[in-house]
């Protein structure tokens, strides 16, 4: 994981909006084992580079696509438990990206800070508190809290109606071209957390 310095854009921003995994929390590899793990016991397979590249997309979309793009017949209820469960039994593994919370610490308190992601809230709720930034944000807008996710606007429009702040004056940090996408049409500036190099 890359952890040089981000470089923000340039504005008056009056709100940070942060997609959590990947962006946050450093979280993805972890995610991707629950997935092949709970794809794999029903018969599947699901390649790396393809869940890097739905990153940011809720996981019940996840296991559709899935379905679509491999003829696959998972049950998207049951394989989407299986993963949430095995992705917080590895919880105590997760570390934050530091360049992510070097911006949160030096901000906290001057600007206001939502996640926007596209995990359940119980997922967001559940990794913050790991990490021991829970507190440092005000809205919470999870995959429960839109009709349509990433990258369609909705979420990060949900977020900053939730905050009472103008999408103009939102800066997005993500790491997923979903979640890029996802910013652009709501009309917000964004900044890109690189990713891992995959081999």
């Amino acid at each position: 994981m890359s952890e040089t310095a981000l470089v923000l854009p340039e504005g008056e921003f009056k709100a940070f909006l942060f997609d959590m995994d990947g962006t946050v929390a450093d979280s993805m590899p972890i995610h991707y084992l629950a997935w092949v793990k709970a794809v794999t016991e029903q018969g599947g397979t699901f390649p790396e580079d393809v869940f890097y590249a739905w990153g940011g997309i809720p996981p019940a979309r996840v296991a559709a696509m899935l379905n679509e793009k491999y003829g696959y017949s998972l049950d998207a209820t049951e394989v989407t438990r299986r993963k949430e469960e095995l992705y917080f039994e590895s919880l105590p593994t997760i570390k934050p990206i530091a360049s992510v919370v070097a911006h949160i610490e030096a901000s906290r308190g001057k600007i206001r800070f939502a996640i926007v992601s596209g995990s359940p809230r119980e997922s967001i709720e559940k990794t913050l508190t790991f990490l021991g930034l829970l507190d440092s944000f005000e809205v919470l807008v999870g995959a429960e809290d839109y009709a349509k996710g990433k990258p369609d606007a909705e979420p990060f429009l949900r977020a900053a109606e939730l905050l009472g702040i103008a999408p103009k004056d939102c800066l997005v940090f993500e790491d997923a071209d979903a979640g890029i996408a996802s910013a652009e049409a709501a009309g917000m500036s964004w900044v890109r957390v690189p990713g891992p190099v995959l081999a």
